[in-house]
């Protein structure tokens, strides 16, 4: 190995763990690609920003690269926080396969990610969330009624708000101790970080799945990746695009396994029956419609948000 002439610093919001093992090794992977020419520093649970400060930090080559999602910069990615619209996507899968296909096909995408000054490498795959807290409340909306959920983003809230319960907003790395305090009742998080956060020694009961939201995207400042030779961007290209292939078997089989040791652990699984999705669903606004309307008054382009809905639609067979 060479010493390394290009120390690139991560800033990820969330915990070290088992959970971002592929993230980890892509890094490994272009260390050992380049020779040791690009060594990648990952520093977790916001040690170089905040959640919703790390994409504009990276963007401004305060840091070099970064795993944040969406819904933490609503205003600057408008397009991209449309993954992460509550109550419209079904499965892990659906949502991926939805974003290759939209991401390839339509420039908006990656013109989004340019005009805030990075470039886009992957996308995480995300376990469908479940609410954890005390008791079995959280299997009926109901009964949820007043409860104080975790919530995130823009539109996550208005799903909470239209059943009566109340929105908190927390960070990831915040919610064990807002379990634990009373300040949350119930979390909203995927089996994987339940049991990354050790969600389980506070909560012994988890209801769902609600939804399928994407996970956080992994970008690199376009001042840090203009450093890069050619040769190296390729090979960031390469590892990218195999991790994103790669991610979602593993997801999928990770997030069986957290259940199955939630369950070990003396966690209760709750099902959220179809009865109860179908009256949230009814209940909640049209998540996408309201997208489509809210993105063309804030850029003052009807067009591009109504051809991307109707194909959003058109793909979810709404």
């Amino acid at each position: 190995m060479a010493q390394p002439k290009y120390l690139l610093r991560w800033g990820h919001y969330l915990p070290d763990g088992p959970f971002l093992q592929l993230e980890k090794e892509f890094a490994a992977k272009i260390e050992k690609r380049t020779n040791g020419q690009v060594k990648i520093d990952i520093t977790f649970a916001g040690g170089l920003g905040k959640d919703t400060e790390l994409l504009m930090l990276t963007a401004r080559g305060a840091i070099d690269m970064t795993a944040t999602a969406p819904g933490y910069n609503p205003d600057q990615l408008r397009y991209w926080r449309a993954f992460q619209t509550p109550m419209l996507f079904a499965s892990t899968k659906q949502v991926i396969d939805l974003l290759e296909t939209v991401v390839a096909e339509m420039p908006i995408y990656q013109q989004e990610m340019d005009r805030i000054g990075v470039v886009w490498l992957f996308q995480q795959p995300l376990g469908e969330y479940y609410m954890s807290g005390a008791n079995k409340d959280c299997a009926s909306i109901a009964t949820l009624r007043g409860k104080k959920a975790r919530s995130f983003g823009a539109d996550i809230p208005k799903a909470f708000t239209a059943i009566g319960a109340v929105p908190v907003t927390v960070p990831p790395v915040g919610v064990y101790e807002a379990l634990k305090s009373g300040n949350l009742d119930y979390s909203f998080i995927n089996p994987g970080n339940i049991m990354s956060l050790k969600l389980n020694e506070v909560a012994k009961t988890h209801c769902g799945p609600v939804m399928a939201i994407s996970g956080h995207n992994i970008t690199i400042s376009k001042r840090t990746w203009a450093r890069l030779p050619p040769d190296i961007q390729k090979i960031f290209q390469e590892e990218a695009r195999a991790t994103q292939r790669e991610y979602m078997n593993w997801i999928l089989d990770f997030e069986a396994k957290s259940l199955v040791n939630i369950k070990a652990q003396g966690g209760t699984v709750v099902p959220l029956s179809a009865e109860e999705l179908k009256k949230w669903r009814a209940t909640a606004p049209d998540f996408l419609a309201d997208w489509e309307k809210a993105t063309a008054a804030a850029t003052g382009d009807a067009e591009t948000p109504k051809k991307v809905a109707a194909r959003w639609r058109q793909i979810l067979g709404l």
